[in-house]
């Protein structure tokens, strides 16, 4: 067998393959063997017929077919192998010269794993941030802990900000209902942002009973199509007004949140969280500044193969979320004022971008022989079986051999994100 290397693309080759008349023959016995057992021979069960004698009965073009098909994938891979090439999937085959007993001559088309350029990941020039936790971040906590236990009293006084009402409201654009503009019995609190400008200041004032409209344009930049920039009417019916009063922030709060006898122990707790959550925040952050500026100062060769399958993992994951409000793919893109066109030309720089962090994490890995042990592996499954107990299917999935390879594969990977923050400080 000889081999000739055509690079097509940093991430594919072409390889032709020339096969002698030695390789031909070896395919021939095995292509002999087979179709002897498929013929019916008078005088022989079926699938017991000598190759001596079957040869006289199989059609010349059957058994040269199954020749030069035995021929090609008992050595594509091989050739492969000889040039140093690892194809990401089944090489594509065209037959371009055979003569029957003499030679044979394909080429084989393939993506392979793309030789990869790393520059010094262990000397990135990056540093992580400082963590902090503000005096704001910890009155934000303290504001919801009051929030939570807020008393409310029903009040035939006039709505101010602050105060929740229970509204029938219907939302008309050209004198007909939209959709998602009609509720009933609706609880909102004055002054939380919650509607557009306009809708919340516009009840202000009103007291329970009162049924007025409210003209109202959407913003230009409001997420639904129809309705950006729209000009619309809302009915709405004040059904009841509730006075909102918050707990006050003292030590008798801080006693009903947990085991504190004092504000003071309550604020030391809440900044003991919030630092742990800066950490893990601040820490991802960085391992994510870290890969990017990997990929950024790296040759990493994106294979078209990898690109299009991550473009897939993207579609379905925003298919799955477009299901859970009701829509298909397509009306999800709509209702985000978002083109197919446009939406497949930012999505493909994502895909590039991700294809080209896992070759490189995957290819630090395999540098630095960082592994997972699979006792750790089986560990974090009987994890996740208890996580997912209530749930038969998750648990059948997770004695799949492939998932279990990908648990694997994703704590390696969490593994060498770890090693690059340690080697980057």
């Amino acid at each position: 067998m000889k081999t000739k290397l055509k690079k097509l693309s940093d991430s594919r080759v072409e390889i032709t393959v020339t096969l002698d008349a030695k390789d031909l023959k070896s395919a021939n016995e095995k292509a002999l063997v087979k179709l002897a057992k498929e013929i019916k021979v008078e005088g022989f069960r079926q699938g017991k017929v000598p190759t001596s004698v079957a040869k006289k009965f199989i059609p010349e073009h059957d058994l040269n077919a199954e020749t030069i098909d035995f021929a090609v994938r008992s050595t594509v891979i091989e050739a492969f192998r000889k040039e140093e090439k690892s194809p990401l999937v089944l090489p594509r085959v065209n037959v371009t010269k055979y003569v029957p007993g003499e030679m044979a001559e394909y080429t084989a088309e393939a993506d392979i794993v793309p030789e990869i350029k790393l520059c010094d990941y262990k000397k990135l020039g990056l540093k992580k941030p400082a963590v902090k936790v503000t005096a704001k971040e910890i009155n934000d906590v303290l504001n919801n802990l009051s929030d939570s236990f807020a008393t409310k009293k029903v009040t035939k006084n006039p709505a101010k900000l602050g105060d929740e009402v229970v509204i029938d409201f219907v939302g008309k654009k050209d004198g007909e209902p939209f959709k998602g503009g009609t509720a009933k019995d609706y609880k909102l609190t004055l002054g939380s942002k919650t509607f557009i400008p306009g809708f919340e200041d516009g009840i202000v004032g009103h007291e329970p009973g009162d049924k007025f409209d409210l003209k109202l344009t959407f913003p230009k930049d409001y997420g639904v199509k129809d309705l950006a920039g729209a000009k619309t009417v809302f009915e709405v019916l004040v059904k009841q007004i509730n006075e909102i009063t918050k707990a006050p922030i003292d030590d008798e709060m801080a006693k009903k949140c947990g085991p504190f006898k004092t504000l003071a122990e309550l604020k030391k707790d809440i900044e003991k969280n919030l630092k742990a959550q800066n950490e893990h925040r601040v820490n991802e952050k960085f391992k994510d500044d870290l890969v990017n500026e990997i990929v950024k100062k790296s040759k990493i060769p994106a294979p078209e193969i990898l690109i299009d399958d991550q473009l897939n993992v993207m579609r379905e994951d925003m298919t799955r979320n477009a299901k859970t409000q009701g829509m298909n793919f397509e009306d999800f893109l709509k209702a985000n004022n978002e083109t197919l066109e446009n939406w497949e030309k930012e999505a493909r720089k994502v895909a590039e971008t991700r294809v080209k962090a896992s070759l490189a994490l995957q290819t630090i890995a395999v540098d630095n022989k960082i592994n997972v042990s699979d006792d750790v592996v089986s560990a974090k499954i009987a994890e996740l079986r208890d996580v997912y107990k209530n749930s038969p299917e998750a648990i059948k999935s997770l004695k799949d051999p492939n998932v279990k390879m990908d648990i694997k594969n994703r704590m390696i990977i969490e593994e060498t994100l770890n090693y690059l923050v340690k080697t980057n400080k």
